[in-house]
């Protein structure tokens, strides 16, 4: 069973079994994999380069739409501007820090720097903003719906699972926060 995140002599340090480790490795590639950009056969390769994305578009996939969001509410033709020249660097800092995150996987004790603490903290929220869209949760009483799927061997269905895995990214990610607070204060 994983152990908490927690601030010590060593650092940053949590456990997590071989199951826990390979559901995480999993998650992390499956949202790499929603981010990578599509390859273009006649990109302009200066635009590629400095990270400008003429055929920006916003994602229709609802998953992606919450970890590329627009940054305007109102204003369609000014958030597809932003969109074209901060989208592919957007995508490759969150590719990098799940990459990152992944790295760590290989051990069942996670020995965290600094560094290596701020990429998984993103690389979980990233996950958590796909699995919430998945499992539609808009409020505090969706949320509430969702967390109170706690035993494993009540999961009937996907939406189950998702509950489930979601609750677990959830408390990964708020003990990560509390021993880098943790980190702070020392």
């Amino acid at each position: 069973m994983a152990k908490a995140f927690k601030y010590g002599l060593k650092g940053i340090t949590g456990y997590l079994e071989p199951a826990e480790r390979d559901l995480l490795r999993s998650l992390f590639d499956d949202v790499i994999s929603m981010l990578e950009p599509a390859e273009r056969a006649n990109q302009d390769p200066l635009a590629a380069l400095v990270g400008l994305d003429s055929e920006a578009r916003e994602p229709s996939d609802r998953a992606l739409k919450r970890l590329l969001p627009n940054v305007m509410k109102d204003d369609d033709a000014a958030s597809l501007e932003f969109r074209r020249y901060t989208e592919r660097s957007l995508r490759e800092s969150k590719i990098g820090a799940l990459r990152a995150a992944a790295l760590g996987l290989d051990k069942e004790e996670l020995v965290l720097t600094p560094a290596d603490a701020r990429h998984w903290s993103t690389a979980l929220n990233d996950i958590r903003l796909v699995l919430a869209e998945r499992l539609d949760i808009r409020d505090d009483a969706d949320a509430e719906h969702v967390h109170r799927m706690q035993d494993w061997s009540q999961a009937e269905d996907v939406e189950s699972y998702l509950a489930l895995v979601y609750n677990f990214t959830t408390w990964l990610q708020e003990s990560l926060v509390q021993a880098m607070l943790a980190s702070l204060e020392a």
